[in-house]
């Protein structure tokens, strides 16, 4: 039993110091293997020292320049490095001075000779950047860099560096201020674009509003109409006035179809009129608007005993297509066809044109003034009247003038270049310019009077035929009365002092109130006329305060007055 325990405890202690053994062998055995390996990894980094030329030698050889001088910056020649730099600025100021030059030429500078400077510098700096010596060095070919050679070179490079640089800076305000001047220039320009597109289309829904007829004035003649219709016995015609015929008395003419402004015409010279007893009015309107015009007058006959007659163009046998050339030439195909083709989307293009293609001009009513002695051959004056126009004066006064044997008296529109005769006539046709001075003063038609006898004499409706036969194809004015106008009674019209007629009232918000208060006859020529929703208010009661309120069509029509 003992030697069994013995043995037992015997065989527990050699177990153990084998296992002690084998521990510290494994551990000699490994920093064995450590040391080996770092002996190894010693060797090696020493023949890779030792043999570092041959490495030198064999980089370049595969064109590596750059990686060369990375790696072994240790023995790489340190001009080449500052020769990089050099060459790096050259490049960059080169591509600078050369965008400076560009932006020169962009803008169109004065400064010509600034211009030749950034490009003399800019070939300077690609002569330098080709130069055999720097183009050598850049390319690194293992040749080493002379100092001297290098000394100049750096020196060129750098001369022309700082020469580049002053320039720039004393350039770099001057380009700037221009840019934003060309960038100022096109906004400029955008806005204008803009600004004339919206006149054009201002322009254009002003001329639409100014050809139609409001609402007010329909209803207004078809209430006259309707009353003429429902009492036939109580507007039959009169019969003539003797006065219509009389020469002793102050007589005007008013063509129109607006029963509301010719209204307004005739109480606004009754009004104002010392003897308004010695006063005839000739009224002449459409077959269409015949009826109405005379029930108005029927209605509200004519204060203090002035007289007025009322026919329409109609009732002058003498005016048909073979005597006057309007009435044929509006019978034909070309010009219905320019009257009333369909140019609707061409209108923003040309609003002026459009402004010819009121139905005004088609009116035999608005041509009616070039037969005044014929339509009164027993009258010696008469005095021309639009129906846009407010007497605030007696104006018997324009009898008494002496026309000195010209035939119209009216009011010069000219001021400095505007309102020449160049403006309205077609000065490089043959015909005009032989016949007329570009530079002679225009006049205005609205208020106007005539010397009949002398328009006899100087056969100026025989004038008006010859030039409108001839302007049948609309080559020597557009359309209109006053561009004949002005031909028929060239050198036959007296100017007159300028506050017997002050225009401007339908289109310039501009107009003098004092002249206004001063003249004889206000005119609202233009667009804006003082019966429409678009006239200006500041002269809108001007005319208004003329108009019969009382009147119960008026106030059934509702004209907002």
């Amino acid at each position: 039993m003992a030697v069994a325990f013995r043995g037992g405890r015997g065989g527990v202690g050699s177990g153990q110091s084998t296992g002690l053994r084998s521990f510290f062998s494994y551990r000699i055995f490994i920093s064995a293997l450590f040391s080996f390996l770092f002996l190894a990894t010693f060797s090696v980094v020493l023949n890779s020292s030792r043999h570092q030329p041959h490495q030198d030698h064999t980089l370049p050889s595969m064109g590596n320049a750059y990686m060369q001088r990375t790696f072994l910056a240790l023995q790489s020649d340190p001009l080449k490095t500052r020769l990089d730099l050099i060459h790096k600025q050259a490049i960059d100021h080169l591509t600078l001075v050369n965008a400076y030059a560009a932006y020169a030429r962009k803008l169109k500078l004065d400064a010509s000779k600034q211009l030749k400077l950034f490009e003399d510098l800019a070939i300077n700096f690609s002569d330098l950047q080709s130069k055999p010596g720097l183009k050598s060095a850049v390319s690194d070919n293992g040749n080493a860099l002379e100092e001297d050679s290098f000394r100049q070179l750096e020196k060129e490079v750098k001369d022309k560096v700082k020469t580049a640089r002053m320039m720039i800076v004393e350039s770099k305000e001057s380009y700037d201020t221009q840019l934003k001047i060309q960038k100022l220039k096109d906004t400029i320009f955008a806005v204008q674009e803009q600004l004339t597109k919206a006149k054009k289309n201002g322009a254009v829904a002003s001329l639409i509003s100014a050809k139609s007829v409001p609402k007010s004035l329909h209803c207004l003649a078809m209430r006259l109409v309707g009353e003429r219709i429902s009492n036939p016995e109580k507007y039959k015609d009169a019969p003539p006035d003797p006065a219509a015929e009389d020469p002793t008395l102050y007589h005007y003419a008013i063509f129109s179809d607006n029963v509301i402004a010719v209204s307004g015409v005739v109480r606004s010279v009754v009004m104002n009129a010392e003897e308004p007893w010695k006063h005839v009015f000739h009224v002449v309107t459409d077959r269409m608007n015949l009826a109405a015009m005379k029930v108005w007058f029927k209605m509200r006959p004519l204060d203090r005993g002035a007289h007025v007659e009322i026919k329409s163009v109609e009732d002058f046998k003498f005016l048909n297509s073979s005597y006057a050339p309007v009435l044929r030439q509006l019978e034909s195909a070309k010009l219905q066809k320019f009257y009333f083709e369909n140019q609707a989307e061409n209108a923003t293009k040309d609003s002026h044109n459009l402004k010819f293609k009121n139905p005004k001009y088609l009116s035999m009513l608005n041509h009616l003034r070039f037969y005044l002695p014929e339509m009164y051959p027993k009258l010696n004056k008469i005095l021309f009247l639009d129906d846009d126009v407010v007497v605030q004066k007696d104006v018997t006064g324009l009898w008494k003038i002496n026309l000195d044997g010209k035939v119209n008296g009216a009011v010069e529109t000219c001021f400095g270049s505007f309102h020449r005769y160049g403006q309205y006539l077609n000065f490089s046709h043959p015909l005009i310019k032989e016949n007329f001075n570009p530079s002679a003063c225009a006049w205005a038609f609205g208020m106007n009077i005539f010397d009949l006898n002398a328009w006899r004499r100087e056969k100026c409706t025989d004038q008006y035929h010859y030039w409108q036969n001839l302007n049948e194809d609309r080559t020597l004015w557009k359309l209109g009365t006053l561009p004949p106008g002005l031909i028929t009674f060239y050198s036959k019209t007296k100017s007159l002092d300028k506050s017997w007629h002050v225009l401007g009232l339908g289109y310039n918000p501009g107009v003098s109130m004092d002249e206004i208060r001063n003249a004889g006859v206000i005119h609202y020529n233009g667009n804006m006329k003082p019966w429409l929703d678009i006239a200006m208010n500041q002269y809108k009661s001007l005319w208004t305060k003329y108009v019969d309120n009382e009147m119960e069509f008026v106030q059934m029509c509702n004209f907002g007055l």
